[in-house]
């Protein structure tokens, strides 16, 4: 394993940068700069991953995803709450083809990516679980992989993960044991699909496509992006990273807004670029849930035009309590999209 310039990055990262640096180029948890931004994208020393059946799950998404675009909703439930994630599951069964049970944006204690995948696969919905580096070591991160691979998911969704210092509770050690080009080939060597995430807005921007490529090589198998702008840009993004050697399918983010508080969150994400214009429209309108339904349909169409992208992932964020809110509009958006189908 290439050694860890752990002296100098938070996460201890040997591939970065992540996807938390700022526009400015300041790290996601201070006004440093990030030590890898003038760096080139650090190779992946393994040889490229032989093709890994995965199960029945993974097959099934991967059959739907070559015969039509894929929509992917996240999971707007309450942490640690059993009930808020299967009213959640409840609203998007049918409407989307699988479920991101992935990090929320600042709640840290949250159910084990196996059990929270167990809930919402018990309401009948496809699951691409969300396993970050930040909260476990490599012995815990292999027992959760092996646990994902026996439920059954679709597929897993692998990162190094946001600090602790930028969540709830900073009081918490962070891991950061393994990050996520290490975490890919585990998961592949059992029998899982898998996505890794990208930041394509982030510095430094012309190396985000070499960095897929990276990935890719360690074992991906489709790239989920953070918002970065309009439909020209991911297919800046596509390009660049076609070019680096990351011929993967792409699922960018859409943006569903439906009120101030979600709007606001999301444009707090680093190096997140919201369409333009996009939340003004939605804070203005009469019906904000009904014009944050028709931006995000509407964004999401023009990303479906762009060659290499094989599907979207609805992303938002939930003011407490209006969660199943939120989960009706991403099952609208879903539905409009031929999603669950």
């Amino acid at each position: 394993m290439t050694d860890r310039p752990g002296h100098a990055c938070p996460k201890h990262m040997t591939y970065g940068p992540c996807g938390g640096v700022g526009v400015d180029g300041s790290c996601e948890i201070g006004p440093e700069p990030c030590v890898f931004l003038h760096d080139p994208v650090v190779p992946w020393p393994g040889m490229p991953q032989a093709d890994a059946e995965p199960g029945a799950a993974g097959r099934a998404f991967r059959d739907l995803m070559r015969r039509r675009p894929v929509v992917i909703s996240g999971m707007p439930a309450a942490a640690l709450d059993a009930r808020s994630v299967a009213d959640t599951a409840e609203v998007l069964g049918g409407s989307v083809d699988a479920v991101l049970t992935g990090d929320m944006p600042a709640a840290r204690v949250q159910f084990p990516p196996a059990y929270h995948a167990m809930l919402v696969q018990e309401r009948g919905i496809p699951v691409w679980a969300g396993l970050n580096c930040r909260d476990r070591n490599r012995v815990a991160l292999e027992g959760e992989i092996a646990a994902l691979a026996h439920a059954g998911v679709a597929g897993v969704h692998c990162v190094t993960g946001d600090h602790t210092f930028t969540g709830h509770r900073p009081d918490a050690a962070a891991v950061f044991d393994l990050e996520s080009h290490e975490l890919v080939p585990r998961a592949r060597a059992a029998g899982l699909l898998v996505s890794v995430a990208e930041s394509p807005a982030a510095p430094p921007v012309e190396r985000r496509g070499g960095r897929l490529a990276q990935k890719v090589r360690a074992g991906a198998r489709l790239c989920l992006l953070q918002f970065c702008g309009e439909a020209q840009d991911v297919a800046a993004f596509v390009r660049s990273a076609r070019a680096a050697g990351a011929d993967v399918p792409v699922l960018p983010a859409v943006p569903v807004i439906v009120d101030e508080y979600g709007a606001r969150v999301m444009a707090s994400f680093a190096a997140a670029v919201l369409p333009a214009g996009l939340a003004d429209s939605v804070r203005r309108a009469g019906d904000p849930v009904a014009a944050g339904i028709e931006a995000a349909v509407c964004h999401a169409r023009e990303l479906l035009t762009v060659a290499g992208v094989a599907g979207v992932v609805l992303n938002g964020v939930a003011t407490g309590g209006a969660e199943t809110l939120l989960a009706r509009s991403m099952a609208a958006v879903g539905r409009a999209l031929g999603a669950g189908r």
